[in-house]
Formats: structure tokens, sequence, C-alpha cells
């Protein structure tokens, strides 16, 4: 939870990172198989961005991109009472993303990037988790459990930390178009099992952001959100949302880049 400086990074590495920007264009599809279970498929597309400094003053930054981990999932109603739902969720992510992203760093050119540039786990996950749902007259309401759960080793020798994620929300109608939504989301996340094989040796005491020891964390953020549901016209049957927040609280195994906000724009069709 403590704020280091740049410099202080410097002191103990001779690279350190500055700064970072994840985009994801997450590409999803839902189908109702029954009114019980749902399944659903989601491809996304990453682009990674991180600045750099040396300790001799040289600025530099690496940039990767393309095709993630693909997602497939389920969700099975498993008991709805009055205004009230519970639902299981069990999904599978493929190794799909790339674990062997190179770009030019002061090293060299076409070098090997440590773990939060690369754009997949490298591993088959499943995602099992719990879902519960409620409304009323005037508002909606629910929580979610997640967990990412890595098997085996991919095929440079490491796993991604497992994953838990928990969140709960609650949203308002003010019209049949318009709604607003607050959203908690607690999140930990555990260091990297075994050691980049394709990194240098000497790269985790060169750069913080290649050690497996220094990847883990936990964080809770607070979000608001808006949603436009179009009653005619060409939009008709689609929806318009979007969200954005902050962490409240950060705790890392760093010295890691923390996350200063988080925002996402989604449009739905239905048909």
């Amino acid at each position: 939870t403590d704020r280091l400086s740049t410099s202080d990074v410097l002191a103990d590495y001779m690279v350190a990172p500055t700064s970072m920007i994840m985009d994801m264009h997450m590409f999803g599809a839902m189908y109702g198989v029954s009114d019980k279970l749902t399944v659903m498929a989601m491809l996304p597309y990453v682009r990674n961005e991180m600045d750099h400094v040396t300790r001799m003053g040289e600025a530099f930054t690496t940039k990767t991109s393309g095709i993630g981990d693909v997602k497939l999932s389920s969700l099975f109603m498993l008991k709805r009472w009055g205004m009230h739902e519970l639902d299981f969720n069990l999904g599978l992510s493929l190794p799909t993303g790339s674990i062997d992203e190179k770009d030019d760093t002061p090293a060299g050119n076409n070098q090997h990037l440590p773990y939060p540039m690369q754009l997949g786990s490298g591993t088959w996950d499943i995602i099992p988790g719990l879902t519960y749902l409620g409304h009323n007259d005037r508002l909606d309401w629910g929580a979610q459990a997640i967990y990412v759960w890595r098997l085996g080793e991919n095929s440079n020798d490491y796993t991604l930390g497992n994953r838990f994620n928990l969140t709960g929300w609650v949203a308002k109608d003010w019209t049949r178009q318009w709604s607003t939504s607050f959203r908690a989301e607690a999140q930990w996340w555990d260091n990297i099992d075994g050691v980049d094989s394709k990194l240098p040796p000497m790269a985790p005491m060169m750069v913080p952001t290649a050690d497996p020891d220094l990847r883990g964390g936990r964080r809770l953020d607070l979000l608001v959100g808006v949603s436009f549901a179009p009653a005619s016209g060409w939009f008709e049957g689609q929806r318009f949302a979007a969200e954005i927040g902050a962490p409240v609280y950060q705790n890392l195994d760093g010295p890691q880049l923390e996350t200063d906000w988080i925002a996402t724009l989604g449009w739905q069709v239905v048909f």
C-alpha cells in the first residue's frame, strides 16, 4: 500500500515502468438455450502500451496487440424464488492469446517482453462462479463471485496466478430508456508460479515486471454507470452503456504500477 517514486524503484532496478495503458475490445455473443441455460462466447482483442525509464535516464516504450484468450461459458439457473434468482457460472478460457510477444528495448531489438505485456495466460483456465440477482419495482441488484483457476504450466514454463473476483451492484431505472448503476468490485490475484523460460536469467533483477514474485495483489474498485436503451427508431432493441471507476484500495506485491482508473463502453444488440 506504500507509494514509491520512480527514483525509489531505480535504486534497486536498472529499469522502472512509469505508466501503462491496456485497451481490450471484447466481442461477445449469448444464446438462450432454455429458460434455465444460457451459453456465451467472448473474443478479446488486446492492446498494451508500457512506458519505461532506465537508471541512465533513457525513456522507451513497448507495445503489443492481438487476440487474447477466448472464453466459453454457461449460465445455469439454480433457483428462482419471488424476485430473486441464483445462477451457476461455468467457463473455460482457451490459450489463444500469445505469450511470445516481443519488442525493441535498450537491451536490443526484438526482445521477449515481461509478463504484463503478454496477451494471454498460455494455459487452459476453468472459471466457476455464482451469480445472485434481485429486483423490485424501483431497483435491480445483484452480486457475483468468480474464480479463475489456471490449469497446468504453459509452454514457457510458468503459470499466471489464480484470481478471485467478488462484485456487487445496484441499478435504478429512471425511465424505460435510462438507468444508472453503482458497483463495487474486490479482486485478489496470486503471484506467478514458475519463471518465463524465454526471459533472460538476469531479467527479474533488471526490471520488476519480469519478477514472477512481484505480480500478486488485492484491489477494491468503486464504479458508476449509465445505460440507454432506445424504445424506437433505428436503435430499438439495442442498449448502450458506460461505466467508469477507480480503486479506493490497492495492496500490491510490488513494486508494481498501480491502477489509476477503469472505463468501459458497451453496445449490445438483442434479437
